[in-house]
């Protein structure tokens, strides 16, 4: 099976869309919500989106922005959301996603890469640790 990890482009949306509904839990991720987010990310350079394509559909997704913060001079990239389409998965999809938005970061010239995860996604965190990451605080959040 041939991945493609590419940018994500505007037809893409809607699959995008689906796999945060469907496979982050996020309901108020509509068709109409992301096409809106991905037009406001495609003229701010600091977002960029990348979707893995095969056989013929989009069946995973990262989606990353560069953060400034005092203690990191150089800034970093932070992964906000990557899904696998389950029947997709332990294909080394995430991990080309991951390594994709590693490369990013190198192209940048920041000096780190991170990601929140929630407690409900446990399951992925030996992937990520055996891809170098280390656990170091926890996401606290409010919504306004």
């Amino acid at each position: 099976m041939d991945v493609e990890i590419r940018e994500i482009r505007a037809q893409d949306c809607p699959a995008v869309a689906a796999l945060w509904r469907e496979e982050l839990n996020v309901a108020s991720a509509t068709d109409e919500h992301v096409k809106r987010t991905y037009e406001k990310m495609k003229s701010d350079g600091r977002y960029c989106t990348y979707v893995a394509a095969a056989d013929g559909k989009i069946v995973g997704f990262i989606t990353i922005v560069e953060v400034l913060s005092f203690d990191e001079p150089e800034g970093y990239v932070k992964m906000n959301g990557i899904a696998v389409l389950p029947e997709y998965r332990r294909r080394g999809i995430g991990t080309q996603l991951i390594f994709r938005a590693e490369q990013a970061a190198r192209e940048r010239g920041v000096s780190s890469v991170g990601m929140a995860s929630s407690f409900r996604r446990e399951k992925n965190y030996p992937l990520y640790e055996s891809l170098g990451y280390r656990k170091s605080a926890y996401w606290f959040c409010k919504d306004l």
